[in-house]
């Protein structure tokens, strides 16, 4: 059999494996690449615009991101983090739309107000203390804050429609928050990776076997899912960005450093309205605050959505209960990742968060008005036949060992690679492909550093100005960056 050799393999034709192959074409075009896809196209898993909230996550409005201390203390730290993150994505995209290699921003962003929305005294104090913490700091000093229903009423017109005005109620709004449509964003960088001669795009095909050579280099057997033929790649890197099917190929790999981790996978739906009268009333991102219990994927928002060029709200995510890896996946999935590494920490996540199951599995088990009753609490006046159920995607959640080696369930997302940089892998979910560009130059740090020294750090910087610096804390280089991108990728409205 036929061994063909590349630079890279990038498995899955998500929005990770897009960026990474994009950045590293920019860095040196001469770099053999290959992207394969189990599909039988590119950003149809996790990355699709209906699989995911289409949220830039910036921090901005979800409430999840700044959770309460034991004192009853806003904390701010990981809206910080995200925020800094996300501003690497905007210029990075801003940085390809000037060279042409994205097309213009509209078609896969878009100006959507980011509001956050509470009631309640308790819930309108945390929203207070949030507020003030968050805009002290030159990342969200544009955030306003209103107890005000008549203000309120302008910012989210649905929200408010019908609402008791005695109500203790409050929001905040960041105006140039944004909608994402990875899986055009996705599609666009693939288009242009395809123009390449250097770059190979290996649909319906997926890794059967991952073995590395005694040179470091990878070994990786694919089949094709058409043909059910067998061919071989070797490479002298590989990432793994197949979303939740990252942990299964990660624990094929063998590597060290992929031992003890497991995954919790959550399913998700949304509520859908198309009907263009009520879409129009509403521009914005209002999300809530979770339900005790619920995963951080779960936290409930009425979104304004652009999907391929049409306008529609969502509403959810209404999580749900499935051994799946993938929405495309087996029910296998959970049973197979199973190994003697991650048994225990698998079996403590599940006996420490019998809630959480039986949270998912109440999900499951709801009636389409009882969807509807939490649609009215953040949209009085919706109507139950102007609203459809849809599937959302699939994410899995890390399960790792905790410093007693015990498991615990994180949250987040985890980049797993090699000891010697021949591999990497990222798990987990939230903030995901907000944060694309930060994590893709983070595999790139830790798995090509002598390349990073020797010329690529220059070129890096020309992508992302802000590259080697900090955004947090550094009030005016912030303010020159922000400026130009939310100016190129057309965020500021009016």
């Amino acid at each position: 059999m036929a061994t063909n050799k590349v630079d890279v393999l990038l498995v899955g034709g998500g929005v990770m494996s897009a960026t990474l192959g994009t950045l590293l074409n920019k860095l040196d075009p001469s770099l053999r690449l290959t992207m394969v896809e189990r599909l039988d196209h590119v950003a149809h898993e996790s990355t699709d615009g209906w699989n995911n909230a289409g949220t830039g996550h910036a921090g901005y409005c979800e409430l999840n991101y700044t959770p309460e201390n034991d004192q009853g203390d806003v904390e701010i730290n990981r809206a910080l983090t995200i925020n800094a993150n996300f501003e690497v994505s905007l210029q990075l995209w801003t940085s390809l739309v000037g060279t042409g290699d994205l097309p213009a921003p509209d078609n896969f962003i878009n100006p959507t107000p980011h509001i956050s929305f509470v009631w309640g005294e308790d819930n309108v104090a945390f929203l207070r203390q949030r507020w003030e913490k968050l805009s002290a700091h030159h990342l969200f000093s544009d955030m306003q804050y209103s107890e005000d229903h008549d203000v309120l009423r302008q910012w989210m017109p649905l929200v408010m429609e019908n609402r008791d005005p005695a109500e203790k109620i409050a929001a905040t709004r960041i105006n140039y928050g944004s909608d994402v449509d990875f899986g055009s964003l996705t599609r666009n960088l693939v288009a242009t990776l395809k123009k390449r001669e250097a770059f190979e795009l290996l649909l319906s095909h997926e890794v059967s076997e991952l073995e590395q050579n005694k040179d470091g280099n990878w070994k990786v057997r694919l089949k094709d899912r058409t043909s059910g033929k067998s061919k071989t790649i070797e490479a002298g890197f590989v990432f793994l960005g197949a979303g939740g099917g990252a942990l299964p190929l990660l624990q094929k790999s063998g590597i060290p450093e992929s031992k003890g981790y497991g995954g919790f996978p959550v399913s998700g739906q949304w509520l859908v309205c198309k009907e263009e009268a009520t879409v129009k009333r509403h521009y914005a991102k209002v999300y809530g605050k979770a339900a005790i219990g619920a995963p951080p994927m779960s936290v409930p928002h009425l979104d304004t959505r652009i999907i391929n060029g049409t306008p529609a709200l969502l509403f959810g995510p209404y999580a749900g209960f499935t051994t799946k890896f993938l929405k495309a996946g087996s029910k296998l999935d959970l049973i197979k990742s199973v190994r003697a590494n991650n048994l225990l920490p698998m079996m403590d996540v599940g006996m420490n968060n019998m809630d959480l199951t039986k949270y998912l599995i109440g999900e499951v088990l709801q009636s389409h008005e009882d969807r509807m009753k939490s649609l009215r609490e953040y949209f009085p006046g919706a109507e139950s036949g102007n609203w459809t159920l849809a599937d959302a995607g699939q994410r899995v959640q890390i399960i790792k060992k905790d410093g007693r080696g015990r498991g615990k369930l994180e949250f987040g997302t985890e980049l797993v690679a090699a000891k010697d940089g021949s591999l990497a892998a990222l798990l987990g979910a939230s903030p995901g492909a907000s944060v694309a560009a930060q994590a893709m130059i983070e595999v790139i740090e830790r798995c090509f550093k002598e390349r990073l020294e020797n010329g690529w750090k220059a070129r890096l910087q020309e992508l992302v100005p802000s590259y080697g610096e900090s955004l947090i804390n550094d009030a005016e280089l912030l303010g020159r960056i922000r400026k130009n991108t939310l100016s190129t990728l057309g965020l500021l409205r009016d």
